[in-house]
């Protein structure tokens, strides 16, 4: 496949995660251009996030970060298994969004493991 159709490939990027940066890395073996969007640093906007939600390949929830930083807020994790829940938690809380998440037109992975990534360019 020619870099030309692969030209709608983003990667949402954290570039401290080594899953992030693993991703990242077969996208790059594999001689694609992607557009890197370090999220932490430009958060997507409503429209983006619905557009990841409607397409992802995995239960909605797992867009959400349980970790640490969810607990420091006291969030209930029963709270966001809904999309319009996700949404507004991720634009007031970008840094909960999982990583790396990996968008090309209407098919959305999150790396993890980044192997997962491959099933975008076939």
């Amino acid at each position: 496949m020619n870099n030309r159709a692969m030209a709608d490939l983003q990667i949402f990027h954290n570039p401290s995660c080594s899953k992030s940066r693993g991703t990242l890395e077969i996208l790059q073996e594999a001689g694609v251009d992607a557009d890197v969007v370090q999220y932490l640093e430009t958060p997507p906007d409503r429209e983006t996030l619905e557009h990841i939600l409607d397409s992802i390949d995995s239960p909605l929830e797992e867009l959400v970060r349980k970790d640490n930083r969810f607990k420091e807020l006291g969030l209930d994790a029963a709270a966001y298994t809904e999309r319009d829940a996700i949404v507004g938690l991720l634009l007031e809380h970008p840094e909960l969004m999982e990583r790396p998440v990996v968008v090309r037109g209407d098919r959305s992975v999150i790396g993890r493991p980044p192997e997962r990534v491959r099933a975008l360019l076939d």
